[in-house]
């Protein structure tokens, strides 16, 4: 899946790459998976939930859980990125600003959003650069998560599930998101695309991509 190089030293990403995967992976694995992938990782001791910490251990974190756990690497990235969107959510949104977006129509409501991703780009994206497209795209080039990783598929579980439940939690119930392509699979972009209907690539994502 990977060749030798490993994450970009340089750069700064929100502590919840690490934060909120190490839970899920000592619930699936025990506290030996736990300690063997943050050895991995380069990690002694957790982050700070203040502030930012450095992509390469989180990078590193993730990339151990790929190569260790392969099979079950998908499915705790999701859960860590939907733990990461709750964390968002009660932590960094304000209650006012969620309570209109779920009041507003989803076509109003995407857009906004879209918006506040793009500002808050650096906690999921850290030296990588992001680009929004219209209000259900997303890009990032150079993402540091998966930097010097090769795969035959995309592997950003993680950040299509933070995408994905923020646009659950405060656009459309029925949202998903999918990364279309990957820098790991030899694209120059992770590209994320969501739609709000379930059908990602459909009807809806293309009325919203405005």
């Amino acid at each position: 899946m990977s060749d030798a190089a490993g994450p970009r030293a340089t750069g700064l990403i929100g502590p919840n790459a690490v934060l909120q995967l190490v839970p899920v992976i000592e619930r699936a694995g025990g506290r030996d998976l736990r300690d063997r992938l943050l050895a991995a990782a380069g990690i002694a001791e957790m982050p700070s939930e203040a502030g930012l910490m450095p992509e390469m251990p989180a990078a590193r974190l993730h990339r151990a859980l790929r190569e260790v756990t392969p099979d079950l690497a998908p499915a705790l990235s999701r859960e860590a990125g939907r733990r990461t969107a709750g964390y968002i959510l009660n932590h960094r949104i304000p209650a006012p600003a969620q309570w209109l977006l779920r009041a507003l129509p989803a076509p109003l409501a995407a857009p906004l959003l879209a918006r506040a991703i793009e500002r808050h780009a650096w906690t999921f994206a850290g030296s990588g650069r992001f680009r929004r497209d219209g209000a259900t795209g997303f890009e990032i080039a150079d993402n540091p998560m998966v930097a010097g990783e090769v795969s035959d598929r995309p592997l950003c579980h993680w950040h299509a599930a933070v995408f994905e439940t923020l646009y659950r939690r405060l656009v459309s119930p029925a949202a998903t998101c999918r990364e279309v392509a990957c820098c790991a699979a030899g694209s120059p972009v992770c590209r994320f695309d969501l739609a709000l209907h379930g059908d990602s690539g459909g009807p809806a994502a293309l009325e919203m991509s405005i």
